[in-house]
C-alpha cells in the first residue's frame, strides 16, 4: 500500500432506505372514518375506492363517524321541535331518519338475530333462519318493540328538554356501536364468509382504544343534561346488555355473526337511553 494511503479512513458508503415506489399509502384517521361510514351508513362517501373492511381499523374510528351518522337525525329531531311539531311525531321523524341514514342496518339485524336465536332449536338452524331475508313473529315483533321504545325514549326527554334529547341521543349512538364490538372482540365468526368474518379478527387494544374515545365523547354529550347518576346507569345498562348479549349468542350459536353485532347496536342503545333518562 502507498504511503499516501496508509493513513486515510476507510471509505463508507451510507445508503437511504429504500421504498418501493408502488408501496401503498399508510391509511390515516381520515381513510379509517371512510371505511367505518361505509360499513356503518349509507351516507355519501365520495368516489375513493371502497377497501375490504377491517373491523381493527374501523373501531378505532367508529366513535368519530358515528357523530357523523347522527348529525342528521339529531339536527332534525331539534328542527322538529323548534317549529313546534308535536313531540313524539318529531321524535318519530329522528327515528325515520337514522334508518334511512343507516340503511336499516340495526333494525333488520335486531330482527333477523330474534327470528334466529329463538325460533330455532339447534345452531345450526338458528343460523339458517337468520341468513333468510324474511322476518318471522318474533322478528317482527322485536323490531316494532325496537322502533317503538327509541321513539319513546326520544319523545320523553325533548318533553323536557330539545337539546338534552340531541345530547343524549347523540352520545347513545356514539356509544352503542362502539360497544357492541365486544361480541366481534371475544366470540369467533360462525361464518366463514359472513360479513363479520370478511372484515377479520378485532383485536381487544384496538377495542378498547375505540371504546375508550365513545366513553369519553358520550360523557361530553350526556353528562351536562343525565348528570353522573343518568350516565353512570346508562352505562351499566349498557355494559349488562353487552354481556348478556354476547354470553347468549355464544351458548345458542357458538359465536357471533354480523347480525347478532348489528342487534348488539340496538339493543346497546336502549339500555343507554333507559338509564339516561333517570337522570333526566
Amino acid at each position: 500500500m502507498s504511503a499516501e494511503h496508509q493513513g486515510s479512513p476507510p471509505i463508507t458508503e451510507t445508503r437511504e432506505p429504500t421504498v418501493p415506489l408502488d408501496a401503498p399509502p399508510v391509511p390515516g384517521l381520515k381513510a379509517d372514518v371512510l371505511m367505518a361510514l361505509r360499513f356503518f351508513s349509507r351516507l355519501p362517501t365520495g368516489e375513493a375506492a371502497h377497501e375490504v373492511p377491517n373491523l381493527n381499523r374501523i373501531a378505532l374510528a367508529l366513535p368519530f363517524a358515528s357523530l357523523l351518522i347522527g348529525a342528521g337525525p339529531v339536527a332534525l329531531l331539534l328542527l322538529a321541535s323548534w317549529l313546534g311539531l308535536p313531540t313524539y311525531f318529531g321524535a318519530a321523524l329522528a327515528a325515520g331518519a337514522m334508518v334511512i341514514v343507516t340503511g336499516a342496518m340495526a333494525e333488520d339485524a335486531i330482527a333477523d338475530s330474534a327470528d334466529g336465536l329463538f325460533g330455532g332449536t339447534t345452531a345450526a338452524r338458528r343460523l339458517e333462519i337468520m341468513k333468510d331475508s324474511r322476518h318471522g313473529t318474533y322478528g317482527v315483533a322485536s323490531l316494532c318493540l325496537f322502533l317503538i321504545l327509541r321513539v319513546a325514549a326520544l319523545g320523553s326527554i325533548l318533553l323536557v328538554n330539545p337539546l338534552s334529547a340531541v345530547g343524549l341521543w347523540l352520545g347513545a349512538t356514539v356509544m352503542a356501536r362502539s360497544s357492541a364490538l365486544w361480541l366481534a372482540a371475544t366470540a369467533a365468526p360462525v361464518r366463514e364468509n359472513g360479513a363479520s368474518a370478511t372484515a377479520g379478527l378485532l383485536l381487544k387494544r384496538n377495542f378498547f382504544v375505540g371504546a375508550g374515545f365513545s366513553l369519553l365523547i358520550g360523557f361530553v354529550l350526556v353528562a351536562p343534561f343525565a348528570g353522573l347518576l343518568g350516565f353512570g346507569l346508562g352505562l351499566a345498562l349498557a355494559l349488562a346488555t353487552v354481556a348478556g348479549w354476547s354470553a347468549l349468542c355464544v351458548r345458542l350459536v357458538g359465536g357471533q355473526t354480523g347480525d347478532l353485532v348489528g342487534a348488539l347496536v340496538a339493543l346497546a342503545e336502549i339500555g343507554l337511553l333507559a338509564g339516561f333518562l333517570a337522570g333526566v
